[in-house]
């Protein structure tokens, strides 16, 4: 092998692919579209599971500099506004995870590592650069590159490389909006702790808050039932359509409903999944992150599934015999496989939790109010203290 790979897609996947497998040797292209890199979203999670590995790879000072440690995770009555309960943060969470559970910019993130795959001799970052599938094959050549013993199409929901894998699923729509805006913590004091995650719950909706810059604005998501609209991230409706957001928020807290009318800014999109189905093909072409199994945010862990993804194949890879690629794949795509799984399962069931009603809520509510803290941080030991393989 000469021990060159290609990388389609420089968002969050992409890159932390390029380092890992930069970090074991390889020789890493990396192929975006895009002719300067800007990360769509103003904020994400970032739990243990993922932090961790990018801790690995070089970038823990840099992280920790930038990503805020909340408290506490908090789980809130929407129409209340009473706490339920929360799953404790800061030291506890690194103590009991091994790594630290924070929040930040996506932008800050991408950049953190898009500086390091620059300074990295290893990667060699090609911008403005479309790799549709009849070009992905020849990229190497127009590009003056090695011919790559593997492709890693890591180029998100739209994939373009999906498409060279047969029984890859095209995205469908899960029938969920996402409401995104930033207001002043000022402006939020009244309903929530600004140091804190806080997760409003609601009859088919909920709302989630953390902190940004520095704890001087808030970033908010509510998530409601929606119609399909436009396939992109970054549609400007929310201006025209704010009034289904009230509709759906009615009966909630009148200071959410105050916050959701004033906030100067929304974006919205909908919301696809891609639901199992092949990740690789023969032809030495592999499918990372949400290009392979993008699942709604209930669980907060898109981002973190791409990151372990990528670690974990550029360990499988770099461990591989030489000529076995194939079947290293398929071992990479049966583990992966079983870990998105069960994280999806985990969004499905937050959803379930997050927008019941009636009957079911009451009892939600009273069995979250009486489990002990350390008892639900306990049932995220599985999630956020995995240790991906080559750690």
């Amino acid at each position: 092998m000469s021990r060159t790979i290609m990388i389609i897609g420089a968002g969050i996947g992409g890159l932390t692919t390029a380092l890992a497998f930069a970090s074991n040797g390889y020789d890493v292209d990396i192929v975006e579209q895009a002719p300067e890199l800007s990360e769509v979203g103003a904020g994400l999670q970032l739990s243990p599971n993922a932090s961790r590995i990018l801790i690995a790879l070089g970038l823990g000072d840099a992280l920790r500099k930038t990503m805020i440690i909340p408290h506490e995770i908090v789980l809130a009555s929407g129409q209340s506004l009473r706490k339920i309960t929360h799953v404790p943060g800061g030291s506890f969470a690194e103590d009991r995870w091994g790594a630290p559970y924070g929040v930040m910019h996506r932008a800050d993130l991408q950049s953190l590592l898009l500086n390091a795959v620059r300074a990295h001799p290893n990667c060699h970052l090609h911008l403005g650069q479309r790799a549709q599938p009849p070009r992905i094959a020849s990229l190497h050549q127009q590009l003056n590159r090695p011919t790559p013993d593997l492709i890693v199409g890591a180029d998100g929901v739209w994939s373009q490389t999906r498409e060279l894998i047969d029984a890859a699923p095209p995205p469908r729509f899960a029938s969920q909006v996402a409401w995104r805006f930033k207001v002043p913590s000022d402006m939020v004091r009244t309903i929530l702790n600004p140091i804190n995650v806080t997760a409003f719950m609601g009859p088919r909706t909920h709302l989630v808050a953390y902190p940004l810059d520095k704890g001087k604005t808030i970033n908010m998501v509510a998530i409601t039932r929606g119609t399909r609209r436009a396939e992109n991230w970054d549609n400007r409706e929310a201006s025209s359509d704010r009034q289904s957001l009230l509709r759906a928020f009615a009966g909630w807290h009148a200071d959410i409903v105050s916050i959701l009318r004033k906030a100067p800014e929304m974006n919205c999109w909908p919301l696809y999944e891609v639901v199992d189905g092949a990740w690789h093909n023969p032809d030495r072409t592999i499918l990372i992150g949400d290009a392979a199994h993008a699942m709604t945010p209930f669980a907060a862990q898109g981002a973190a599934m791409a990151i372990e993804d990528g670690y974990e194949l550029a360990h499988a890879v770099s461990q591989a015999a030489s000529g076995d690629l194939t079947s290293t794949l398929a071992r990479f795509e049966a583990a992966r496989r079983a870990r998105i799984s069960r994280t999806r399962s985990r969004g499905a069931f937050n959803q379930f939790a997050y927008h019941a009603r009636g009957p079911i809520r009451l009892g939600r509510d009273l069995v979250l109010s009486l489990k002990p803290p350390e008892s639900l941080a306990a049932d995220l030991d599985w999630l956020y203290g995995y240790r991906a393989t080559g750690l």
